[in-house]
């Protein structure tokens, strides 16, 4: 009798056992076009490496694209809609070359109106400004004199400084250490690309490139 029962509950436990299994979903990855692997892959013909984009980590939006874009600027001007977190390089037919960036939650965010790109540079130097190391003397203070180009530096492979009246207004568009962030209000800084995009950007604007600075 013992012997009898033990074995109808094996029985029920075995039963329960596989009502209350489930197959684990399978996990499908994202299919990614080839064109936007090459785009984002790694740079290999630079001073300095340039890793490649995990573009699984990165929302399509902020994906370098052509799109429609309506606006009384001309052809080659530059437009950066900092609340939108896309700079707009102006083509022919209302059409725009769209990137994703990241905006400076300070030196981004007091910065509006109209600029030139008074200088360009290829693997820039980086000196925090002034108000920077005020604010962070720890982070910042060791920097005071500048720092090298290189992969740690802040402004990645390329930057455009943008230029008002002559003068230069501090407010660049370059680089950044951290391709992550891009579509969110991040640290210190003004306008950051992806590096891959900042290289393209940069290819396609002279100096004296006009630039419209959106902010809200």
């Amino acid at each position: 009798m013992i012997s009898r029962r033990l074995f109808l509950i094996g029985l029920s436990a075995t039963a329960l056992a596989a009502c209350s299994s489930t197959r684990q979903p399978v996990v499908q990855e994202p299919v990614i076009d080839p064109y936007y692997l090459r785009m984002y892959g790694p740079v290999t013909n630079e001073p300095y490496p340039v890793a490649g984009m995990d573009l699984r980590r990165v929302d399509p939006k902020w994906w370098r694209q052509e799109v429609p874009y309506m606006t009384s600027e001309r052809p080659g001007t530059i437009v950066v809609d900092t609340p939108a977190h896309y700079l707009y390089l102006v083509m022919e037919n209302n059409r725009a070359l769209r990137y994703g960036i990241g905006v400076g939650k300070d030196e981004a965010l007091v910065f509006r109106g109209n600029a030139t790109i008074g200088r360009k540079a290829a693997w820039p130097r980086w000196t925090p400004t002034q108000s920077m190391i005020r604010r962070e003397p720890e982070r910042y203070g060791p920097y005071a004199g500048g720092m090298g180009p290189g992969p740690e530096n802040p402004l990645g492979p390329r930057a455009l400084y943008l230029y008002r009246n002559g003068a230069d207004t501090l407010f660049r568009i370059h680089g950044t250490t951290e391709p992550y962030t891009i579509g969110t209000n991040v640290s210190s800084g003004c306008i950051r690309l992806m590096n891959q995009d900042i290289i393209d950007l940069y290819a396609r604007v002279p100096s004296g490139t006009r630039v419209t600075v959106i902010n809200a």
